[in-house]
């Protein structure tokens, strides 16, 4: 009972001290800045709203840079005397000092025009021709021109779907614009983003997101006048999913045809010119302002976006000022918390404040004011497991061996090449009993199942699981991890889960940070996951069945891993079927998986070989 209370007292006393500094902020923001509210018109006469917070020190020798958010997510609060509690993305970017500008982005909330998820990219030569990139040059146009007392620069920055947004503007941008920094930024909405990984349907994310999101709006509106959360009537996603019985259900039940994205989905299952007009990477040329791209490698919604992100640059402007951050966050986790743990998973030190104080700070301060310095490396990774900034001269790193990781029978796997003939496992998977993503019950997605323990998975027949010996020294793997299959299914499709995880030592003294009584002896760390849609094995644009019972080369890039696996601990990789209801269920059939029935879903049987023919194993980038 102490304990409880004692637990309540200090939840209590943690709520208070952030609606403390809320309130500290708010007050801050209203004695040091000016609100105004402005439509500024674009080349095609719609007229986005737009809120500037001005400071009032306005001195002769004040010019301040403009920091832009530009977001679907609504500037709330509406009205020049209702103000936001903080500006930036972080306290110490607001006492800093910049005219912050907040953008509803072309149909969305107060904004006149029509909205577009993702909205393709048009270089047409049209003086009307609109996109995302226009609209942020006419921005910073109108800005540089009408607003007093600035310096002539512009920097742009966001979170998510923001972060997309903050890329766009690397398009043909301003020449005010000095400095982005596109942080958990979509890239690929079918690849590795949101939506979709591995081409199959990340389910829960797309149904919860478009319930409210996708809702439409004829005509500008306010947060109180904005669609609902969705209400589910069974606070369990994995009950809830499966009853549905198939994502055609899920649509007629629950949206019919309201929701224009969800339709699209339906429309387009593969990797067509509708996907393909929405990458915005391969327009990545010619890029001039400084960038900084940020991410988290255990952000469950926008991991590979970051890193593609920065890599289209890397590869389309060999001369570009660009920079990559990445730590051990969740989504946003960089701004949201002091970044010094999460979940189960203890870092030893406050990675964010870290971020905050030495990258996102200065390297705004430098670009838009010519202020201190900012010498941050190419890359600048925080590795888990040893728990230490790395500064890095690429990424990856040039100097990593890539070894393969081979599968063996009995759960082993071995850095030798196995010599045996004939070697495979064998075992049945059921998109009726699918395998959950995370143990326990859910009534929404949870952040942590991305460092989540794995023994409940590794208890289940139909996920197998392989793993070293204890390890004699660390390993440290930087980059992409690359899976090479060689499977065969009874069915005609299937999809391909791959785990890599860090197994902790039986005698670990090590506690959860979050739980005081729970021993991480044993524990099966989630270093990095990722599904394939086997139909896509060979091309995203063109699927292909498989031969049943034929063995077939089933190889993809898992998201990048910056993760030293420690002396004592094991390495251990599981392969699965499903990862319900994170990704919706394959029917193991070939068949365009939106039409599918309930009667559709159908037991495989299942082999992974590991031969000297036809060996499994995954390449990993070891640091040397």
């Amino acid at each position: 009972m102490k304990r409880i209370l004692l637990t309540l007292f200090l939840v209590s006393c943690f709520f208070a001290e952030i609606t403390f500094a809320q309130e500290t902020d708010s007050a801050y923001v209203r004695s040091h800045y000016t609100k105004i509210e402005r439509l500024i018109p674009m080349r095609d006469g719609t007229k986005l709203f737009t809120s500037i917070y001005i400071p009032k020190d306005i001195s002769v020798s004040k010019k301040y840079p403009f920091l832009i958010n530009r977001t679907p997510y609504t500037v709330r609060p509406y009205g020049e005397n209702d103000y936001k509690t903080s500006l930036g993305n972080y306290p110490a970017v607001m006492r800093e000092g910049f005219i912050f500008v907040y953008q509803d982005v072309r149909g969305r909330w107060m904004s006149e025009g029509n909205f577009e998820d993702i909205r393709p990219t048009n270089l047409g030569k049209g003086k009307k021709d609109i996109d995302e990139s226009t609209d942020t040059y006419d921005t910073i146009d109108w800005l540089v021109k009408n607003i007093k007392n600035n310096n002539g620069k512009a920097g742009l920055y966001g979170i998510s779907y923001p972060g997309f947004y903050s890329t766009t503007s690397l398009i043909k941008s301003h020449s005010a614009l000095k400095a982005v920094s596109p942080q958990a930024p979509i890239a690929d909405w079918f690849i590795g983003d949101d939506f979709h990984h591995g081409g199959a349907l990340f389910l829960m994310d797309a149904f919860k997101f478009m319930s409210s999101f996708g809702v439409p709006r004829p005509k500008p509106i306010t947060p109180d006048q904005g669609p609902r959360p969705f209400e589910f009537p069974v606070k369990d996603n994995y009950r809830f999913y499966l009853e549905a019985g198939s994502v055609k259900n899920l649509k007629e039940k629950y949206f019919g045809d309201s929701i224009k994205f969800w339709n699209n989905l339906f429309k387009h299952p593969n990797l067509d010119t509708f996907w393909q007009a929405r990458q915005i990477v391969k327009h990545l040329k010619d890029v001039k302002p400084a960038v900084m791209v940020v991410g988290g490698f255990f952000d469950a919604e926008d991991a590979y976006g970051a890193f593609e992100t920065y890599k289209a640059i890397e590869k389309q402007n060999p001369k570009a000022n660009n920079i990559l951050v990445a730590g051990p966050w969740f989504h946003g986790g960089w701004v949201r918390g002091k970044g010094d743990s999460f979940g189960d998973i203890n870092f030893g030190t406050a990675t964010s404040t870290y971020y905050q104080d030495n990258l996102e700070l200065p390297f705004f301060k430098y670009y838009l004011k010519g202020e201190g310095k900012f010498d941050a490396a190419e890359a600048n990774i925080f590795l888990t497991g040893s728990n230490q900034w790395k500064k890095f001269n690429t990424w990856p790193p040039q100097n990593v061996e890539l070894k393969s990781l081979y599968f063996y029978p009995n759960g082993k796997l071995s850095f030798i090449k196995p010599a045996a003939n004939n070697s495979f496992d064998e075992y049945v998977s059921d998109p009726n009993a699918p395998v959950p993503y995370q143990d326990g019950v859910q009534a929404n997605r949870t952040r942590e199942y991305m460092i989540d323990d794995q023994r409940f998975a590794a208890r289940r027949p139909d996920v197998k699981t392989y793993q070293t010996d204890v390890l004699t020294e660390d390993i440290t793997i930087t980059g992409p991890v690359l899976a090479n299959l060689f499977v065969s299914t009874s069915g005609t499709d299937a999809d391909y889960v791959v785990k890599l995880i860090d197994v902790y030592p039986e005698d670990t003294k090590e506690i959860s940070p979050i739980d005081r009584n729970k021993m991480m002896a044993g524990y099966q760390m989630l270093v990095r996951g990722e599904i394939l849609r086997g139909k896509y094995r060979n091309s995203f644009e063109k699927p292909e069945a498989f031969v049943p019972n034929e063995a077939t080369a089933v190889k993809y890039a898992l998201p990048d891993v910056g993760h030293t696996f420690k002396k004592g601990h094991r390495i251990m990789i599981q392969v699965q079927h499903s990862w319900f209801p994170l990704a919706d269920r394959n029917p193991q059939k070939f068949m365009n998986i939106y039409e599918a029935q309930p009667s559709d879903f159908q037991k495989a049987i299942h082999r992974i070989y590991y031969d000297n023919v036809n060996p499994s194993f995954l390449s990993l980038p070891i640091l040397k």
